[in-house]
């Protein structure tokens, strides 16, 4: 059986049906009960999802505090892949750090988290960005100037919501 693509909403952009989810990539503080994969674990199921045709991955800057990022970014480098061939998605919101402003969606916080993220998975872009649920002290005109400041800067491709409320979503638009 071949893997089937889809077009990730009206880009143009074909991500596989099957998306590689990396929450239990490392283990770290409270994602050590989602899972704890070790690195030559990580490689491996990378490389067989890949030779299995899924281009499509998925992780987040709070996963195990941003190990699970390291290691997919490892994996990545130690297969010898191109980035061109796949499509990396990534989330922007939870704490990642003890300080008042690592966290959230103020535009700070996109920009601090998204250089943090490229600098983790040892990329130069991140192909698509979740705001990775609601920030209730955070106006949404700020959100959006940080989301198209860095699209804007040519470091993330695309824009996602993940984990908020439909209602949420549609008063917005």
């Amino acid at each position: 059986m071949s893997m089937k693509y889809n077009q990730l909403g009206k880009t143009g952009v074909l991500v596989s049906e099957l998306c590689l989810g990396t929450m239990t990539f490392g283990g770290k503080g409270y994602w050590k009960a989602m899972g704890e994969v070790p690195q030559e674990e990580v490689t491996q199921i990378v490389k067989t999802s890949v030779d299995a045709g899924i281009n499509f991955i998925d992780t987040a800057n709070g996963y195990s505090e941003g190990l699970s990022e390291i290691m997919l970014g490892k994996a990545i480098k130690d297969l010898g892949l191109s980035p061109q061939q796949l499509v990396i998605a990534t989330k922007v919101r939870l704490r990642m750090g003890p300080h008042a402003n690592q966290v959230g969606l103020s535009r700070l916080h996109i920009t601090d988290s998204v250089n943090d993220s490229l600098e983790r998975l040892g990329l130069s872009h991140i192909d698509l960005l979740y705001i990775h649920g609601v920030d209730p002290i955070t106006p949404i005109e700020e959100t959006m100037r940080g989301l198209e400041d860095v699209v804007r800067s040519g470091k993330v491709r695309y824009l996602g919501i993940s984990n908020h409320p439909a209602w949420m979503v549609n008063r917005q638009l």
